[in-house]
């Protein structure tokens, strides 16, 4: 059983690093689909520099070996984003295909979440 978890922990993981990261990209080069989403939604264009930047802050924070209560912050920011996301795309009235990348998002992001080692965890590292 542990075998297993530890390996749905690491491919949820790493998906959900590589979403984080190439969106991440996105946001922070503005490119043109990116910012007509951004604007459509009602955000100002400085939004993609903050949620870029803390995207890939938190997946180097998740992927890093240590740090429990960095990575629980991290897991919360990312949990934030995508449904701030999902709910920003259901109040404009956007297509249920709009809602899969944050959706897939938030379960890798709870499956990664829920799946990590013990070692990886605020209680086994000695924080509380």
């Amino acid at each position: 059983m542990q075998k297993r978890n530890k390996i749905v922990y690491w491919i949820a993981t790493l998906w959900l690093s590589l979403g984080m990261l190439s969106t991440a990209v996105v946001q922070l080069m503005r490119m043109e689909k990116e910012v007509a989403n951004i604007t459509r939604l009602g955000y100002p264009l400085y939004v993609l520099t903050l949620i870029g930047i803390w995207k890939i802050l938190g997946v180097t924070a998740v992927l890093m070996p240590k740090a429990a209560l960095i990575k629980e912050w991290a897991y919360a920011g990312f949990f934030f984003a995508m449904s701030g996301a999902i709910v920003s795309h259901i109040a404009i009235g956007d297509s249920p295909t709009e809602l899969f990348g944050p959706t897939l998002l938030l379960l890798l992001t709870i499956v990664s979440w829920y799946f990590r080692p013990a070692t990886r965890r605020i209680v086994q590292a000695g924080l509380r």
